[in-house]
């Protein structure tokens, strides 16, 4: 961990550019609020949710990502392979690599599974708002929004096929991308967050039952860090045009929103 240039050998800046591609393996973890919002007691089960949530990110990829480095210098190149494959493969685990792939591959699956079921309920939830076709209303017997998953999975059909015509560009920009996107969301909240407590103290402190930590300034200070992580993209070469994709995107959804409200404000009037 001392050797081969110790600790962040090209920078804190080429650290804070590969926490981007980073969030986006990490998103999906707000999942878990969306489906306990669903359970019979919604308060306990999101608490109970966020606080395994922490610990697992902590146990299997902090934790995890320290033993690879403990084991394997950065340099190897079978860390740029698969780092996990490469520290069993340093301990003599045998079919460390079949291994490996099995696990990544129900870990992709699941992922999959998650995010179809997210992309539904929020097609479902825009219904309301008259953000989205009406027809994503329906629900099964079930209660499953079934006319919303084929809406996801098309997404996921387009990707693979651009994907296959261009491995190296379009898989490149999809995870940058989807990195700065999830930032940009993160960002979002924790905005949201602070205004919405700091209203409820003021007209309904009753109905804080579930409080952010050290707040404000744990809130402050995780706005400050994303803004910083956004902000570094823009220097590496690599990623310069995911940023100014990045930063299209959010700009093309706010210009959306004001088109729709101004509408409405038309049709009331």
């Amino acid at each position: 961990m001392t050797a081969h240039g110790g600790f962040a050998p090209h920078g804190v800046g080429a650290v804070l550019a590969a926490v981007v591609p980073c969030v986006g393996f990490f998103t999906g973890a707000e999942i878990v609020t969306v489906a306990a919002a669903e359970s019979v007691e919604p308060e306990r089960a999101v608490a109970e949710a966020i606080r395994s949530i922490v610990l697992r990110v902590v146990a299997f990829y902090v934790l995890s990502v320290f033993l690879v480095v403990a084991v394997v210098p950065w340099t190897s190149q079978a860390v740029a392979v698969s780092a996990y494959a490469a520290v069993l493969d340093r301990l003599a685990v045998p079919a460390a690599g079949t291994v490996m792939n099995a696990i990544v591959l129900i870990a992709v699956l699941s992922c999959l599974n998650s995010a179809l079921y997210t992309s539904s309920r929020m097609l479902f939830a825009l219904t309301g708002n008259g953000d989205a076709p009406r027809g994503f209303t329906r629900l099964s017997a079930s209660g499953v929004p079934r006319r919303a998953l084929p809406a996801g999975t098309s997404v996921g059909y387009l990707s693979v096929i651009t994907a296959w015509f261009s491995p190296d560009v379009v898989f490149r920009f999809l995870i940058n991308s989807y990195g700065a996107m999830a930032l940009f969301v993160y960002l979002a909240i924790a905005v949201a967050q602070v205004r919405m407590r700091r209203r409820l103290e003021r007209d309904a402190p009753e109905r804080l039952t579930l409080k952010m930590w050290l707040f404000p300034w744990l809130s402050w200070v995780t706005i400050a860090l994303m803004a910083a992580v956004i902000g570094a993209m823009a220097f590496p070469p690599d990623s310069r045009a995911q940023f100014g994709l990045s930063l299209l995107t959010p700009a093309v959804v706010l210009a959306g929103y004001e088109a729709r409200r101004r509408v409405r404000q038309v049709r009331r009037s």
